[in-house]
């Protein structure tokens, strides 16, 4: 595939974040969803019955569908790896939930395997490419706070047992606070601050056991074998550094989602977990104020980037939501990690260059392009 329209989709994994991908996807003018697979047949039937053309497949069948250009994989982290090379293997584009893959070894392989095949791959958070982070990242590019000099980045919560009825991913390898919430705020650091080149982390658990605390599972008890709470430090290329807490250990936090402070002034940049939001900006000698939406996909959803990817007017282009980032930032958690574990500062291998800034676009432009 090279990014020419129209793209056909085939998504497989149909859980609970599939509704947004399938809304925002259903919109954009150009992207057809033409197949969807789960191992929940019924589940698979249901969604295809609400979206015209739409097949209801096994997972086998859609990815030997030559008429599936496009693969989006919803799948769980630990099934990530698999399901993107075999879609790879098939000749087929990848776009996949984050993390890329359930470890750094397998998300390399996918992007080796998707080189060797000629093929591109995209990969979430897209929330980035909204107007919140991307507007920050125009002021930034902007010289409005100077040098930047530093980041933090901070996510608190008490864990995700309480109300989603399977958490059992959440504590498993491939997941943990950091693997699940920590691609929005790395992802967003790298977007402003540029690649990181090495990384110093600490982390802990509070408890070995969580216990489900809504649906059919409600009081069945989970293992928790990653850690759930952990801080990290990140030495950016650039010279700025960026400190990152993400934990399943707290309760809530008044801490801004992430701040960057420069030379000349700091900005407040809204929750990445968001495509919008407030960007606060104090300049040397002034005051708060808050910018107007500057940059990035105005009202977007979970699926822009894949639309970026699609749309992507050089063949080979991987989209502002790329591979490449998707690498880089499970690289940078991963040695984060592995450095809590041993106790030494672990330098990266992976870097990546800061995409393209996204222009102001509105949703009747970017639907309809």
């Amino acid at each position: 595939m090279t990014g020419t329209l129209p793209t056909n989709v085939g998504v497989v994994g149909l859980g609970v974040i599939s509704g947004q991908y399938l809304s925002t996807l259903a919109d954009a003018a150009g992207i057809r969803i033409a197949a969807v697979a789960d191992l929940d047949v019924a589940r698979a039937q249901a969604a295809a019955a609400n979206l015209p053309g739409c097949r209801a497949l096994s997972t086998d069948e859609l990815l030997a569908d030559d008429g599936i250009h496009t693969v989006l994989n919803l799948t769980i982290p630990a099934a990530h790896a698999e399901v993107a090379l075999a879609a790879i293997a098939h000749g087929k584009d990848v776009y996949g939930e984050k993390p890329l893959a359930a470890t750094f070894a397998d998300a390399e392989r996918v992007m080796d395997a998707a080189t060797a095949a000629g093929v591109r791959v995209g990969g979430a958070p897209d929330t980035v490419l909204g107007t919140g982070v991307q507007t920050a990242r125009a002021a930034i590019d902007d010289g409005r706070i100077g040098q930047p000099v530093s980041a933090s980045a901070m996510w608190i919560s008490a864990g995700h047992e309480s109300w989603h009825p399977q958490p059992d991913f959440y504590y498993r390898e491939g997941g943990g606070p950091l693997l699940d919430m920590g691609p929005y705020y790395v992802t967003s650091l790298v977007q402003l601050l540029g690649p990181v080149t090495a990384v110093s982390g600490a982390g802990s658990r509070s408890r070995d056991e969580r216990v489900i605390g809504s649906g059919p599972r409600a009081g069945e008890r989970v293992a928790v074998e990653v850690d759930t709470h952990l801080s990290g430090i990140l030495h950016h290329a650039s010279g700025a550094i960026s400190t990152v807490t993400m934990s399943f250990d707290g309760v809530r936090s008044t801490a801004e989602p992430i701040e960057v402070h420069g030379v000349d002034g700091s900005l407040v940049v809204p929750d990445p977990n968001g495509f919008a939001g407030d960007v606060r900006l104090h300049e040397r000698g002034g005051e708060w104020q808050t910018l107007e939406p500057w940059a990035g996909y105005v009202d977007a959803g979970r699926g822009i980037g894949l639309v970026d990817l699609a749309r992507a007017a050089a063949p080979g282009a991987d989209g502002r939501a790329s591979g490449a980032m998707a690498l880089h930032v499970l690289e940078i958690m991963t040695a984060l990690t592995a450095s809590a574990a041993s106790g030494i500062r672990e330098p990266l291998r992976t870097t990546v260059e800061r995409p393209a800034l996204v222009p102001l676009t509105p949703a009747t432009t970017w639907r309809s392009l």
